[in-house]
C-alpha cells in the first residue's frame, strides 16, 4: 500500500495490538507442534490477555460471547472513521485472518478429521502448516505495524483494503 501520512506511535501500538486476536485463533492448530517443542510456547504469550477477554465474554455471554466480541472490535474500530485508517486497516486484517483460521478449523473437523482421523502424519503435518501459517501472518503484520507500514499479505491485504472506508 501507499503511504498516507504520519503513522503516530499510539497508532503504531494499536495498530500491532490487534493481531493478538489472530494469535489467539492460531491456538487450536497448535497442539501437535506444540506437544512436540513447548519452546515454541513463548509465541503464544500475546495471546494470553486475548484468552482472558474471550473468558470473561464467554462467562457473561456464554457461546455467543466471541461473536459479540467480534461485533465490538468490527462496529467499534472497523466502521468507526474517527478510528485512524492504519488502525481499522489492520483490525479488518486481524479479523479476516480468524475468519480464515475458523474456516479452515470447520473444514478440519467435519471433513478431514472424520475421514482421514486425527493420529494421521498428514494431519499433524496440516495442523502444523496452518498453525505456523496463522502465527507468521500475525507477526510479519505485528513488525509492519509496529514499523508503521500497511503488511501485505496477499488477497486477505486487498479484501481489507476494500472493508475500510476512508
Amino acid at each position: 500500500m501507499t503511504w498516507r501520512g504520519s503513522i503516530g506511535i499510539t497508532d503504531r501500538i494499536f495498530g500491532t495490538l490487534v493481531y493478538c486476536f489472530a494469535i489467539f485463533d492460531t491456538l487450536s492448530f497448535g497442539s501437535f507442534l506444540l506437544n512436540q517443542f513447548p519452546v515454541f510456547n513463548f509465541l503464544l504469550i500475546p495471546a494470553v490477555p486475548i484468552g482472558f477477554i474471550y473468558g470473561v465474554f464467554g462467562q457473561f455471554f456464554g457461546q455467543f460471547g466471541s461473536f459479540i466480541l467480534f461485533m465490538i472490535l468490527f462496529l467499534a474500530v472497523v466502521r468507526n472513521e474517527r478510528v485512524s485508517h492504519f488502525i481499522r486497516y489492520n483490525a479488518m486484517q486481524s479479523i479476516l485472518i480468524g475468519i480464515l483460521l475458523a474456516l479452515l478449523d470447520l473444514v478440519m473437523q467435519w471433513v478431514l478429521i472424520p475421514a482421514l482421523g486425527l493420529n494421521n502424519i498428514l494431519m499433524e503435518t496440516l495442523f502444523n502448516v496452518i498453525f505456523l501459517g496463522g502465527l507468521a501472518a500475525s507477526y510479519f503484520s505485528m513488525i509492519q505495524s509496529a514499523l508503521g507500514r500497511y503488511a501485505e499479505i496477499p488477497t486477505i491485504s486487498e479484501a481489507a483494503y476494500s472493508q475500510v472506508r476512508w
